[in-house]
């Protein structure tokens, strides 16, 4: 099958961006890695393949490749099935076969509103509908075909059928067609929020510096959103991996985040006061000395100072509070806790734990947690905390005039010795990591270390995990980003032990997992962005946008590849993205203007060509992109291009959101996370700094004159006068109005 290769490919360390698009496929070394001991599949095994959603041909731009009969054994295997010989997986397969046939419905039936949906039933079926707002069920009957009522409210229903002396219940998800949409256009930043500092942050920018640069931003500058990398709870233990991307739980944040001082419990605590001026000393070492931001000297501060103001009694209102979070978050937040508390215990990898421990159903968990329970009770604390400065945050952003408020980003998936990997463990494939194809960077392919979600196991949940995590990622939230959103409707998967190349795409029901989204941000009111850089199938990219989900583009590799590869003219950009000029694991602004990020990867040892070619290659790239700059008027003949300039070209494009990388305001050349190094550079540790490498904290941020351009270049896209206050869910297109 074709694939549109736009932009980017994955790395295997922290699931991060490389660039790819443009490069020559002989150039790149475009090839296919044999496959050793990976013989092809029998038919009996490619016939059971296709009957469960696996892939047993894919192409990656280089012609079809057939998956071998080892890869498909034990993607198979993954999934609860054994096809290890041809009698086997005949076996498997007529036993699908014979339970598809006797199943009266699918585990999951999704209807979108206002649309007929059937129902393939035996004449004289009996159907009910028990709503998820509960009241009074439709009672249905079915004559011939069945068609489910067009005006049935959204919601996670349950669907309850009798024919034939069989009965079967299937949930029943009800969506709204479209997701909610931003009113009109607007700019807003992206930012690294560990990488903003301020006077009053602990070593690393926290929630109120997060709440303060919305304030700032939306009221002073006239910005719509705040965009920031994924907030999720990372692994503990040091040195801890300070990449955003592969945190140990996607549903809860990391306390690490928190601003001590904004705890109420902080004014009654005297030594926890005190530690505030050890954080000062964290603080001017990056400050002033041009230090990393360090992370495990921060958490090891601020984790003390949380063990003491959790001593201190809180008020009858606060405890109130503090119980509705934890019965509204129910058992993921007892699962996240309980994992916590046993991860100081006996480490963070679940999978060496002593084994009755291994499962949070096991009895043994359950004696394990009345032993710690005061850990555990610390641990929903935290997480509760977090939550109110999430809230706050967000609150911040729309009191400030941002019609969006933040966005926040939702990472691809979870690290396998992780907290959601051992509570989710039933819907997640064991022995399985996500990744890529060889494609036209990497030839190899990639493997990111991520298990993946199971698609059988997701349907015969109802979809509720996946439903709580994009719940979860929405109540603070204007709008969510989501990481690698191709993942909707498949994913690579790497068995244990086989090279990335010996994998394979595994399909997901891509109208259910839509359905639960649209059902989710519709409920939240917030708006979806999908990361949809990379290897993108043909009709990905339509589907998602007829559903309101808003893509991303990035102006370096927006080009004609249809024809010969051109600029592509800003008037033909499609509407329906949030345009950029950069994200966290490209080069800055500043570097690519100067050629710096070629020398920086030269230094390294990355760079696919001599220096000399690399260096022509991107300095052809800035003169395309100067000449469309003078062509369009924001240029004169012979002026180099500027920050300003290029982010006017995101203006003229249609584009309903436009993003400043933040770092662009002050000229910091150094990308936040260089793809292709582990401890070669120093990624998701940099604070925002100048082009001379100095740091720079908010308040500098504030009334550095890049700043001061940039926002006057966007200024069109400020929020209009005439907008209504903003809200949550009411600030926001209809489900299913024209935009």
């Amino acid at each position: 099958m074709p694939v549109y290769i736009v932009g980017v490919g994955e790395q295997p360390e922290d699931g991060v961006r490389l660039v790819a698009a443009y490069l020559d496929r002989e150039q790149a070394g475009f090839e296919q890695v044999p496959a050793e001991d990976n013989p092809p599949a029998p038919p009996e095994l490619t016939a059971l393949a296709h009957a469960h959603g696996v892939d047993t041909c894919y192409d990656a731009g280089a012609g079809p490749v057939q998956v071998g009969a080892r890869t498909l054994t034990a993607v198979l295997a993954a999934l609860g099935i054994d096809a290890g010989t041809p009698e086997l997986a005949a076996e498997a397969l007529e036993r699908h076969r014979t339970e598809s046939a006797r199943r009266l419905l699918p585990p999951t039936v999704v209807a979108w509103q206002g649309r007929r949906t059937a129902l393939d039933l035996p004449a004289g079926a009996e159907v009910r509908i028990e709503l998820e707002q509960g009241g009074e069920p439709w009672e249905l009957t079915v004559e011939h075909a069945h068609w489910l009522p067009e005006d049935l409210p959204p919601g996670r229903h349950v669907l309850a059928v009798r024919a034939d002396g069989r009965a079967a219940r299937a949930a029943l998800v009800v969506a709204p067609p479209r997701i909610p949409e931003p009113r009109g256009r607007s700019w807003g930043f992206l930012a690294q929020l560990y990488s903003v500092l301020s006077e009053r942050s602990w070593g690393m920018g926290d929630l109120a510096d997060l709440a303060e640069l919305a304030q700032w931003a939306g009221a002073e500058l006239g910005a719509g959103f705040l965009q920031i990398n994924p907030l999720h709870a990372g692994m503990p233990g040091a040195p801890s991996d300070p990449s955003p991307y592969r945190p140990s739980s996607r549903r809860f944040a990391d306390p690490v985040h928190l601003r001590i001082e904004a705890v109420p419990e902080y004014a009654r605590h005297e030594e926890a006061r005190e530690l505030a001026h050890r954080a000062r000393l964290l603080r001017e070492e990056v400050l002033e000395h041009d230090a990393l931001i360090d992370r495990d000297s921060v958490w090891s501060l601020k984790r003390r100072a949380l063990e003491l103001l959790h001593t201190v009694p809180r008020g009858v209102g606060r405890e109130a509070a503090y119980r509705a979070f934890v019965r509204r978050e129910g058992e993921w937040l007892e699962r996240y806790a309980v994992w916590n508390a046993l991860a100081e215990a006996h480490g963070g990898g679940w999978h060496s734990w002593p084994k009755g421990l291994r499962h949070p159903a096991n009895p043994q968990v359950a004696a394990a947690k009345a032993e710690l329970k005061d850990r555990i009770e610390f641990h929903r604390w935290l997480a509760w905390l977090v939550d109110e400065q999430l809230h706050a945050a967000q609150r911040a952003a729309t009191d400030a005039g941002m019609p969006i408020g933040l966005i926040h980003d939702l990472a691809v998936g979870v690290h396998p010795d992780g907290a959601d990997a051992w509570a989710l463990q039933d819907v997640l494939a064991a022995g399985i990591s996500t990744g890529a194809p060889p494609d036209a960077f990497n030839a190899h392919g990639q493997d990111w270390g991520l298990p993946p979600w199971r698609p059988d196991a997701l349907a015969e949940a109802g979809y509720a995990p996946f439903a709580a995590l994009i719940a979860s990622a929405a109540r603070h939230a204007g709008a969510i980003r989501i990481d690698h959103v191709m993942g909707l409707f498949r994913l690579w998967w790497v068995p244990e032990g086989a090279l990335p190349t010996q994998g394979t795409y595994v399909r997901y029901d891509a109208e259910a997992m839509l359905a639960v989204l649209a059902l989710e941000a519709h409920r939240a009111g917030t708006a979806v962005i999908g990361e949809d850089l990379g290897t993108v199938e043909p009709g990905v990219r339509e589907r998602l946008a007829d559903h309101g989900v808003l893509g991303t583009s990035v102006l370096w590799f927006e080009r004609d590849w249809q024809a010969d590869g051109a600029v592509l003219p800003p008037e033909h950009w499609r509407p329906g993205c949030l345009a950029t000029l950069t994200t966290h694991d490209l080069p800055s602004t500043a570097a690519r203007l100067t050629g710096e990020h070629v020398e920086l990867r030269h230094r390294l040892g990355l760079l696919a060509r001599p220096l000399a070619e690399e260096q022509d290659a991107a300095a052809a790239e800035l003169a395309d992109w100067q000449r469309e700059l003078v062509r369009i008027g924001l240029l004169a003949e012979g002026e180099p291009a500027t920050p300003e300039a290029l982010y006017a070209y995101l203006l003229a494009t249609p584009a309903k959101l436009v993003g400043v990388w933040l770092p662009d305001t002050v000229g910091d050349p150094r990308p936040q996370n260089l793809p292709g190094t582990w401890d070669q550079y120093p990624n998701w540790r940099l604070p925002v700094a100048d082009a001379t490498g100095t740091p720079r904290t908010l308040d500098a941020l504030a009334t550095a004159p890049g700043t001061a351009g940039i926002a006057a270049t966007l200024a069109p896209l400020n929020t209009p006068p005439d907008l209504p206050p903003p809200g949550h869910a009411d600030r926001r297109t209809p489900p299913g109005a024209a935009v």
